[in-house]
């Protein structure tokens, strides 16, 4: 069962009043250093993207390309202490700095960080492609991941660090982060994109603290995860029924967090899912199995880095909490059982999420095999947005939930337009 657990976890990766202001940690800045540079080998103009020879971090593969980076330390209301990467300004447009730029905030998904918007290199990766399109670029990492897995008085050993769900990260840490890149940049308003989890998170925090939604120039979810449903993921299925079962287990375990980055962690994904590893293609097949099969976009060559980034870590009560919607049919708050929701939220039943709150213009980017976040549960979610810019499907039959960042034609079936529809937002 905890193989099933692991399994699944992967795959969704591949997914009021205003806050405090509490003091943060002054920015740290990068700046381009060729000393700094990563080593990277020669390749053909056929094979794409750079792949590097070791690990390197967010900070690194950024400043490898060329491009400036800043890493910046947020602390939420209830004392998470999250990082942020930016990168100001890009490469194509050459001149450094300038005011008043358009932001543009990327959300990664479940076990992911935001290691997943650069990851594939300048070629397809969205956070250069904006960067280079003129935009100030932010990427968040949720409580929990490598980059944000630290508290200010809370020990990451401790279980009671681990009790949150992506409730906590759209009431909390994606608010938290908007309100900081507003008190750094000037900006009041910004464009937001998030993948899987980041578009659930995101769609927490406009339901739930709907002050947000004038903040938000634009938003586009990249494989959407509210209603599950009918979702196709024979993992999640066969997870669900076990759900409160494992609730139990995992408590009583000390299983509170899952799947956390290690060195091993990194080394296995490295060395087995590398182009000249036998096992490469049980790598895949393990993705396809759960996320959708599209061996023709697999990106392959970058699968040992992608992989050595991933899982990034998160708590068990996020896989869970997903599992649960699954099982209810209801995009709601956390069920904690019929005696531990009458004492949080003094009902039987954990309430649903005020989707109707939702006034932010919001396009909703799906697949046809996304067998995470089926096609009619994207539909049913559509019909309870206000303000909606579209939902617009990605023209490749083949294309799964994972292939909305690691595609080989990626930036073709999918980034070319969400950039296209950002441009046009723009005030």
């Amino acid at each position: 069962m905890l193989r099933i657990l692991l399994f699944v976890a992967l795959a969704l990766c591949t997914q009021a009043l205003p806050a405090e202001s509490p003091a943060e940690s002054p920015a740290e800045i990068f700046n381009v250093n060729p000393e700094n540079f990563v080593e990277l080998p020669e390749l053909s103009e056929a094979e794409g993207n750079d792949k590097f020879t070791r690990f390197p971090t967010v900070v690194e593969m950024i400043q490898s390309y060329g491009y400036p980076v800043e890493s910046h330390q947020v602390q939420t209301a209830d004392g998470y202490l999250l990082t942020m990467h930016r990168i100001p300004y890009g490469r194509a447009h050459g001149a450094g700095p300038a005011p008043n730029k358009n932001v543009v905030f990327l959300q990664h998904g479940l076990l992911c960080s935001s290691a997943d918007w650069v990851v594939i290199g300048p070629r397809d990766g969205l956070a250069y492609l904006l960067a280079d399109r003129g935009y100030d670029i932010w990427m968040g990492n949720a409580r929990g991941n490598t980059w944000s897995r630290n508290h200010t008085h809370i020990n990451p050993d401790r279980s009671a660090f681990w009790q949150f769900s992506w409730h906590e990260i759209g009431i909390h840490d994606i608010p938290a982060m908007i309100d900081y890149v507003t008190r750094t940049t000037g900006q009041q308003r910004m464009h937001y994109v998030g993948h899987s989890q980041g578009t659930t998170s995101m769609f927490i925090m406009l339901s739930e603290r709907p002050e947000y939604n004038d903040r938000i120039k634009s938003a586009h979810a990249l494989a959407p995860v509210a209603f599950m449903n009918n979702l196709r993921s024979p993992f999640i299925r066969a997870l669900a029924p076990f759900v409160n079962s494992l609730e139990m287990i995992t408590s009583l375990i000390g299983m509170d967090e899952f799947m956390p980055s290690s060195t091993m962690m990194q080394l296995g994904g490295y060395f087995l899912c590398r182009d000249e590893a036998l096992m490469q293609s049980m790598c895949g097949n393990v993705l396809f199995l759960i996320a959708g099969f599209n061996s023709e976009d697999m990106n392959s060559t970058q699968l040992p880095v992608i992989m050595a980034n991933t899982p990034a870590g998160a708590s068990t009560r996020q896989l869970l909490h997903y599992a649960q919607l699954y099982n209810s049919g209801h995009f709601r708050q956390y069920d904690f059982g019929r005696l531990g929701n009458m004492a949080e939220y003094g009902s039987w039943s954990p309430p649903d999420y005020r989707l109707d709150r939702i006034t932010a213009p919001i396009a909703l980017h799906f697949s046809d095999n996304d067998w995470l976040a089926a096609v009619v549960d994207v539909q049913r979610l559509l019909g309870h947005l206000r303000n909606q810019i579209g939902a617009f499907r990605v023209p490749l039959p083949a294309f799964n939930h994972l292939d909305f960042q690691w595609a080989i034609r990626v930036r073709m079936l999918l980034y070319d337009r969400v950039m296209s529809l950002i441009d046009r937002w723009n005030d």
